[in-house]
This record gives C-alpha cells, sequence and structure tokens, in this order.
C-alpha cells in the first residue's frame, strides 16, 4: 500500500483500491467482511475509522470499505472513489426497513431504483426530478444469484430517506408503499445519482431488518448471521 492522502477521507494510492467496492455502512462489518471472505487483503484505509480493505474473493480482486450513515457520507466516499480512486462499480449492502407488507425479517431487496425524501441529487439538475436507478448488469446479475441460491428476495423501489428519528416516524410512508416502494434505507439514491454523473456503475442490496408496520426487529446477532447471503450474492457478481 502506498501512504498517499489524495483527499481528506481516504489515505492510499489509487491502486490500491480494486475496480469493484462493497460497501455496506458500518466500518466494523467491513471489517468482517474482509476478515470473513478476502485472501491476502490488505488495511488500505482507516481515515477517521472508516475502515477499507482490498483482497480476493475466488481469485478476484475486490475491495470493500463501509461509508457510513446517510446520503451526505456515502456521497463523499462514492465521489472520491469513481472520480479519484478509479473505481468503477460499487455495491451498498446494507440494511433496510420493509414498507412492503409481503416482506419478512432477513429478505432480501434488490434497490431497481431509489426515490428520496433527500435534496441531494437537486445539485444536479436546475429543475425537475432525477430518477436514481441502479445498474442493469448489477441488477440482473444479482437477481439471478438470488434465483440460484434460492433466496427470498424482490426487486423494486427502495426509499432513501434522511429522516431516522423522525418527527412522525418515516415521512409518507403509506403514501410510499401506495407507490410501490418496498423498503425504506438511506443512502442509495446518493450511490446511484453519483454513479451516474461519473459514468459508472452502482446497485444497493439490502436485507430487511425490521417491518416498519409491526415494529418487528432482528437483533444484532441475528443480523451478523443472516448478512452472509447478502455478502455473498454481492462478491459473487462484483
Amino acid at each position: 500500500m502506498t501512504n498517499a492522502n489524495l483527499t481528506p477521507h481516504i489515505a492510499c494510492a489509487p491502486e490500491d483500491f480494486a475496480r469493484t467496492v462493497l460497501m455496506p455502512g458500518d466500518p466494523l462489518r467491513a471489517k468482517f467482511i474482509a476478515e470473513t471472505y478476502l485472501t491476502d487483503r490488505e488495511l488500505v484505509n482507516n481515515v477517521r475509522g472508516v475502515q477499507g480493505y482490498t483482497g480476493y474473493f475466488e481469485g478476484k480482486r475486490v475491495s470493500v470499505m463501509a461509508s457510513g450513515m446517510g446520503m451526505p457520507s456515502i456521497g463523499i466516499y462514492s465521489y472520491e472513489l469513481f472520480h479519484m480512486f478509479g473505481v468503477e462499480q460499487i455495491i451498498r449492502i446494507g440494511s433496510a426497513g420493509a414498507i412492503d407488507p409481503s416482506l419478512q425479517l432477513f429478505d432480501l431487496v434488490l434497490g431497481q431504483g431509489a426515490c428520496t425524501d433527500s435534496a441531494y441529487t437537486s445539485q444536479f439538475l436546475p429543475r425537475g426530478t432525477y430518477a436514481p436507478i441502479a445498474d442493469y448488469g448489477l441488477l440482473s446479475a444479482a437477481a439471478a444469484e438470488c434465483e440460484r441460491r434460492g433466496l427470498r428476495h424482490k426487486v423494486g423501489n427502495l426509499l432513501s430517506s434522511d429522516c431516522f428519528y423522525g418527527e412522525s416516524g418515516i415521512p409518507g410512508t403509506l403514501e410510499w408503499r401506495k407507490l410501490g416502494v418496498l423498503a425504506v434505507e438511506m443512502e442509495a439514491a446518493a450511490l446511484y445519482a453519483n454513479a451516474a454523473r461519473a459514468g459508472k456503475k452502482a446497485l444497493c442490496i439490502c436485507t430487511i431488518s425490521d417491518l416498519v408496520e409491526t415494529g418487528s426487529v432482528t437483533t444484532a446477532e441475528q443480523r451478523q448471521t443472516a448478512f452472509h447471503d447478502m455478502m455473498q450474492v454481492a462478491l459473487t457478481i462484483a
């Protein structure tokens, strides 16, 4: 690893990252993925404790680095990876709350598109509404891999919200459900918009960790085990 500071947030050389980066929100989950799945792994970034690793999965060179929480955070890291480190595709792997009542805990949702209540995408347009979408190649590969593994999954719209603790819960949950939105998370719209603007590829794969309608939630221990399905799908299509 070359000790170079290209940005205030990532301290390594561009060649230290693979062309594909998996991005969980949690730095400790990035560490877990690297230690569990990657061979010949190397810590390439640890600025602000946001751990990034590069190694090999079944012969493919892959990186994994945390994004932090929310669109501003993943917006910074994905922008830098796309524009300054030569990364070609980012696959977000995280948790989401189910809005669609047919979803169950631990189901996978593949984000075909990402609706949002954020103003993040307004920076790209003087007026109008941009529709952030996934890369079709990554999306179709992930769906096929879920089918091959027999995993419960749905493909459709996510809601990327700026609010975790809203005054009245998640704003407009019922309205979003009426429009067919499957689940809510906090990062995909910014990632998809950044990828589109950079001419790169992105996909968000989420594991359902809670059910908005019933209030059912998973434990930290359950998530640690159940998230393996999502991680393996992402690594296989990387």
